[in-house]
């Protein structure tokens, strides 16, 4: 979960038609500096521009709500965001409301949102907004001579010693132990997709499993390496970002390994304000939009437009770029969400992932 700039709206922006009819927005996100960013970016423009509130609601993981407000019957959320995966299958049981691409603001350059947008960005019922990644973390306090640099060091807990915080779920779990098994990047959803794969995987997981705390949601695991309960976390690159620059914490971020996700924004059916909530949508993933965010939390922006307009975090000193999940040391050894290949496994690896957290 996770950049100020001047709110000046872009022609393709400024041209749009703005719902009346509702006079707030709610916004279900995932609280911390992601939210804030959010708020700075997005929400408080678009409150000047319409009139419309914008209220935002706090979630560990908003596709649970969304989805137990929709069964119910009782959707109170207007606007979601949500992981490529979930936002799939939302979509496809008929969840949230499709949304036509060539109805999103063009790129300042007049580009069709449908070339602008990164790869996979623009789904039936969901919009990107942001690039992000699952990153390793260490507490620089914690270790003497020299540091840890790889996916096989956070494996190491006798050359790198402490407690590894980890998150309580397969899809961010196991392709980090066939890496730190020596499996490259490209290869590591043919390992998973394999018996032998998973066993690799759950083997190496074992090496470590006395030393892992588990985290569930993402404010835990930088409080994990404040309080030097770990000393080694994985944990969300914009999370420790923030601790790391606007709070001056002794941690450092470790790209090796990196596991890439975006985020969507989705319209649930039955929103309460579903015109207010499209108007939202549209205004906070155009590019100049994107790009202020990007000012506040370092997450990648969603539209390749935005690139050009990310310069200085807010402090006016950091660069943002090398702070990105999308810069190249970044991208070295990284892999990429695959929903499909987890809309086909997630089940079975998750009740495997179960099975052996329970087992002493």
């Amino acid at each position: 979960m996770h950049v100020k700039s001047t709110l000046i709206l872009s022609t393709a922006l400024a041209g749009m038609a703005f719902s009346a009819t509702a006079q707030e927005v709610n916004v279900v996100s995932w609280g911390g500096a992601y939210e804030k960013s959010q708020v700075e970016a997005y929400n408080k423009p678009f409150a000047e521009e319409t009139g419309i509130k914008v209220n935002m609601i706090a979630a560990d993981n908003p596709a649970t709500p969304l989805k137990a407000q929709v069964e119910a019957g009782n959707v109170t959320g207007d606007v979601f965001d949500i992981e490529v995966s979930d936002a799939i299958r939302l979509c496809d049981e008929g969840a949230l409301v499709e949304i036509d691409p060539a109805s999103l603001p063009a790129a300042p350059d007049g580009t069709a949102a449908t070339e602008d947008f990164v790869d996979g960005a623009l789904l039936d019922c969901a919009v990107a907004n942001i690039v992000w990644g699952t990153v390793i973390s260490y507490n620089t306090t914690k270790f003497e001579g020299d540091a840890p640099t790889s996916a096989v060091d956070f494996f190491d807990t006798e050359t790198f010693p402490g407690k590894r915080g980890l998150p309580k779920n397969p899809k961010r779990t196991l392709y980090l132990a066939l890496i730190a098994d020596g499996v490259a990047a490209a290869d590591v959803y043919d390992e998973l997709g394999s018996d032998e794969g998973v066993e690799r995987a759950f083997a190496k997981l074992d090496t470590i499993k006395d030393d892992v705390v588990w985290w569930e949601a993402g404010a835990q695991p930088v409080q994990l390496l404040a309080d030097g309960e770990v000393s080694m976390t994985t944990v969300y690159n914009g999370r420790i970002f923030d601790a790391m620059v606007a709070e001056g914490q002794p941690f450092e971020v470790i790209w090796d390994g990196q596991y890439m996700d975006m985020d969507m924004f989705v319209i649930p059916k039955g929103a309460p304000n579903p015109e207010a909530a499209m108007d939202y949508l549209k205004f906070a993933t155009d590019t100049q939009r994107l790009a202020d965010q990007a000012k506040y939390i370092a997450y990648g922006p969603a539209r390749k437009s935005s690139a050009d307009l990310v310069g200085l975090y807010q402090d006016g000193e950091t660069e943002m770029a090398p702070h990105m999940p999308t810069s190249p040391e970044a991208l070295e050894n990284a892999v990429m969400d695959d929903p499909e290949f987890w809309a086909d496994h997630d089940a079975e690896l998750s009740e495997r992932f179960n099975a052996w957290l329970a087992a002493s």
